[in-house]
């Protein structure tokens, strides 16, 4: 029982406070301690109040600016039902009190962040009121950052230099900057002692909204060449969710002014370098920007000086007396100076040594023979070649037996195969003299006595032969390459047709002569001949005895099914008439195309 006496004591002790409140008449107003809206949203101001049980109410909402200001009332409501605006306030046309008391504001400005108050007046019973903050939103836009036009920025300067300013515009509340290099954030110093500090500003626009600057100071080092710097703006929208947001903007690689400690110099050429190339030696440094370049050839004791062009030493169609020790110098603005070394190999062979040099003019049967050489910068090839054929590859072309097929260029080819493209040649003639010899002739053909027929006779040797047709003809002479070939024209005459026509050379060395014969081509044979006639036969024959096989097959299943089923005799002796006279026909068939095959056969 004591247990349940002390469960219902706080029961008794709230209804006891409520008994004595509403005797007093003390009014309780209750509304939330902020609201928060975006830009352009409707804002709801709950007000609720208890405290009095009386019918006229009266509810007033007040703004402020802060608590000490005077009070602007922009809307009021009673409790019968009658409720507006006032005039000539900051809320006016966008302002109403709904039957629960709740302040609705439409299309809200960042000038509506106020202190409203929740006024209730309840006659005999009082009055009380209770205020709740109006906290407004606008997402600022996405910052940029300018970098500074005046002065580049140098390495080791005494005091920081200004890297960059990163600007936001409209946000409300006023957001905040935060600076990165390499997508590290840098520590948010004012001191201007520090060598990283940044200088903030906020400036607040007729429209209400703020615009937020940060520049960035610092003392830059050379490993910062490289670094990339943005700045992300902070801001805040409505709802617990929508804090600390980060905009970022787009990243920004300063200049930075540094001296050289390094000096490079190099060859751009991708491959070796032979006679005849442009070549292109590059001098830069570590430093920025680059400094002054001078460019030196080494000649003998004396280092020569060479024009370059800013960074780059061009040496056109180089020889090989340009191989040597190349110097570049740089003199940056303080007169600092270093130097760096190229040394140039200009790569070579010389021209191919072909002995003996002149053409070369021997009997058929003879021996002869040429010797070729050269020198190059590395080791080399030497081959003879005629056409693409490789018939030497140690200097020496040797023919023990020349022959009419032998005649013609020979090329000697120099090669440095480390270097692509360096070769070199040479080229000598030959020449074959002697008796001329003739080509065995190929056969003309016609299709008829008494048509023209073209043939060709050709024949080696040198100097080039006389050709003599019998029958004489009108012919036309034609070189093909070591063969001289005469072509003529003749009427296929019975006398051409049984004895041919001779072809006769000649030069100083002798003579050869051939027959060339002419024949009739045969008529071509019809497309398929007796042996296609015997297969289609073959396959008559077969797709009949197939058809006798299924009549048979068909005729006996039928008499079976006759025998099972006890059908009359007579209905089964015409079946075995019809199979009877169908097998003879069959048979008859068969014997036909058997003889008929024998026959033609």
């Amino acid at each position: 029982m004591a247990g349940i006496t002390l469960g219902r004591t706080p029961l008794l002790c709230t209804l006891l406070l409520w008994g004595f409140q509403v005797c007093c008449g003390a009014i309780i107003v209750k509304v939330d301690p902020k609201v928060e809206v975006n830009r352009g949203n409707t804002a709801r101001l709950p007000c609720a109040y208890s405290g009095t049980t009386l019918d006229d109410i009266l509810v007033n909402w007040y703004i402020a600016k802060e608590e000490s200001d005077p009070r602007i009332r922009v809307a009021f409501r009673k409790t019968s039902g009658h409720q507006d605006s006032d005039s000539d306030t900051p809320l006016s046309g966008r302002v109403s009190i709904a039957e629960d008391f709740t302040l609705t504001i439409t299309s809200v400005k960042p000038t509506d962040q106020l202190t409203y108050y929740c006024q209730v007046i309840a006659g005999k019973d009082g009055s009380e009121e209770a205020s709740t903050k109006l906290e407004v939103f606008v997402a600022p836009q996405k910052p940029e950052i300018k970098t500074p036009s005046s002065q580049a920025i140098s390495v080791g300067a005494s005091s920081s230099s200004e890297i960059g300013t990163c600007t936001t515009m409209n946000g409300f509340p006023a957001p905040r900057i935060i600076w990165f290099k390499d997508n590290m954030p840098l520590p948010e110093v004012k001191d201007k002692k520090e060598n990283t500090y940044m200088v903030p500003s906020t400036v607040k626009e007729a429209s209400g909204l703020f615009t937020i600057k940060s520049v960035l100071y610092m003392k830059p080092t050379k490993a910062d060449k490289d670094s990339l710097f943005h700045c992300t703006v902070e801001y805040s929208m409505a709802g617990e969710q929508n804090k600390n947001i980060q905009m970022k903007s787009d990243p920004m690689k300063i200049v930075l002014h540094y001296p050289f400690e390094h000096v490079m110099f190099g060859l751009l050429n991708a491959t070796d370098v032979k006679e005849g190339d442009d070549v292109t030696l590059k001098c830069e440094t570590d430093g920025n920007p680059q400094p002054f370049f001078d460019f030196y050839k080494q000649v003998q004791s004396e280092a020569k000086k060479i024009e370059g062009t800013d960074s780059l030493l061009t040496l056109k169609s180089v020889k090989r007396t340009d191989s040597g020790n190349y110097t570049c110098t740089a003199t940056d603005f303080e007169l600092n100076e270093k130097s760096a070394y190229k040394v140039l190999v200009v790569n070579y062979i010389d021209q191919m040594s072909v002995t003996p040099a002149e053409p070369k003019s021997v009997k058929l049967g003879d021996k002869v023979e040429w010797q070729c050489k050269t020198k190059a910068s590395k080791p080399h090839t030497v081959q003879w070649k005629k056409g693409s054929t490789v018939l030497s590859q140690d200097g020496t072309l040797s023919i023990e037996s020349v022959t009419y097929e032998n005649a013609g260029e020979y090329v000697c080819v120099g090669a440095v195969s480390d270097v692509p493209g360096l070769t070199a040649q040479a080229s000598v003639n030959l020449t074959v003299t002697g008796k001329p010899q003739i080509e065995n002739p190929a056969v003309g053909e016609v299709t008829k006595e008494g048509e023209e027929v073209t043939l060709k006779c050709s024949a080696y040797g040198y100097p080039s032969p006389k050709f003599t047709w019998k029958p004489s003809a009108k012919e036309t002479i034609s070189r093909e390459d070591n063969k001289i070939v005469s072509t003529a024209t003749f009427e296929a005459t019975a006398d051409i047709m049984e004895n041919g026509v001779t072809c006769e050379v000649s030069n100083e060395y002798g003579k050869d002569s051939k027959t060339l014969f002419v024949t009739v081509k045969r008529a071509d044979k019809q497309q398929g001949g007796p042996s296609a006639v015997v297969v289609a036969v073959v396959v008559c024959v077969l797709l009949l005895l197939l058809l006798v096989s299924l009549i048979y097959f068909l005729s006996k299943k039928t008499t079976m099914c006759s025998k099972k089923d006890n059908k009359e005799p007579a209905s089964s002796n015409v079946n075995d008439i019809v199979v009877e006279m169908k097998s003879d026909k069959a048979n008859e068939e068969a014997g036909l195309l058997n003889k008929k095959v024998s026959t033609e056969q």
